[in-house]
C-alpha cells in the first residue's frame, strides 16, 4: 500500500510525502520546515530525498532534511553535483525498491537534460516534476523540443488511469494560455471549469488523471488534427506543432 501526502510550499509548489511498508521519501523537498513538520506529526522517519532536477525549488530542503534525519538523497546520475548533499546518482531504466513498492526511475529531459521522473506501476502513480503539469510543460531550459516531446509521448503511453502529482499548482494558468489557442473546445472548456470549482474551494487541482490529461492538454496534442488547424500548422510534424505551442506559451501574457 502506498502513502502519499501532499504539502504546499512557497507560492505554488508541491512537495511529496511517500511512504510503504514503514519506508518513507520525500519527492522534491523545496524546503525542509513543512516535510518535517509532516514527519513528527505522523511519527515517521525520513529515509530519502528523491529529487527529479536540480532547480533550486526542488532542492532546497535537501540539506536541512539531511542534516536533522540524517536521510539519504538520491538523483539522477547526470545531476549528481548538481543537488545540494547527493548520495546516489540514479540511472534511466533502474528500479527502486521501496517498501512493498517498486519504482522505476524514468528518464525525463526536456525541462532540464537531467530530469528524471519516478513510477509506481503496480500503484499507476507518476511523480514527473517538472515536466508534465496539468494543461502544460516545463519550460525548455537545457533540452530541445524534439527531446520534450519525446519524452512527453513515452509518459503519455503509461496507462489512462495513472495518477499525475506534478510538482506545481499551474493549472489555471495554462488553461488560460490553452483557450488562447482553441477558444471554443468543449473538453477543454469543461475541464478548465472543474478546475475553477476546485480552486474556489480551496482544493489543488494536483493530481489528475493522465487520461484526462491527454485529452485536453495542448503540450500533449501535438498530432491532434483540431489543435493543428488553429496553429496553421496542418501539414507539419508533431515536433514542430509542439515546438510552436511551446514558443507560444514563452511568450504568452495573461490578459
Amino acid at each position: 500500500m502506498l502513502e502519499i501526502i501532499q504539502l504546499e510550499s512557497l507560492k505554488d509548489n508541491y512537495i511529496y510525502l511517500v511512504r510503504s511498508n514503514g519506508k518513507t521519501a520525500v519527492v522534491d523537498p523545496t524546503e525542509a520546515a513543512p516535510v518535517l513538520k509532516a514527519l513528527e506529526e505522523r511519527d515517521w522517519k525520513l529515509d530519502w530525498v528523491w529529487n527529479t532536477h536540480h532547480h533550486w525549488d526542488h532542492v532546497g530542503g535537501n540539506l536541512e532534511l539531511k542534516q536533522k534525519t540524517g536521510c539519504a538523497i538520491w538523483a539522477s546520475e547526470y545531476d549528481f553535483d548538481r543537488t545540494p548533499g547527493c548520495d546516489r546518482g540514479l540511472e534511466p531504466g533502474e528500479t527502486i525498491e521501496f517498501g512493498d513498492c517498486r519504482v522505476e526511475v524514468i528518464g525525463v529531459p526536456g525541462h532540464t537534460l537531467g530530469h528524471v521522473a519516478f513510477w509506481f506501476s503496480k500503484e499507476k502513480t507518476l511523480f514527473p516534476g517538472d515536466t508534465l503539469f496539468s494543461l502544460g510543460c516545463g519550460r525548455l531550459f537545457e533540452g530541445t523540443a524534439a527531446q520534450m516531446w519525446e519524452t512527453l509521448s513515452r509518459l503519455c503511453d503509461l496507462p489512462a488511469d495513472t495518477v499525475v502529482y506534478s510538482a506545481h499548482e499551474y493549472t489555471l494558468a495554462n488553461a488560460s494560455f490553452a483557450l488562447s489557442l482553441e477558444p471554443s473546445n468543449s473538453n477543454l472548456l469543461s475541464y478548465i471549469e472543474k478546475a475553477r470549482e476546485k480552486r474556489k474551494k480551496g482544493q489543488p487541482t494536483v493530481p489528475f488523471l493522465l487520461g484526462e490529461e491527454r485529452a485536453v492538454s495542448p503540450f500533449l496534442r501535438a498530432k491532434d488534427r483540431d489543435l493543428q488547424e488553429a496553429l496553421g500548422l496542418i501539414t507539419s510534424g508533431p515536433v514542430k506543432v509542439f515546438a510552436e505551442v511551446r514558443r507560444r506559451k514563452d511568450t504568452y501574457i495573461d490578459p
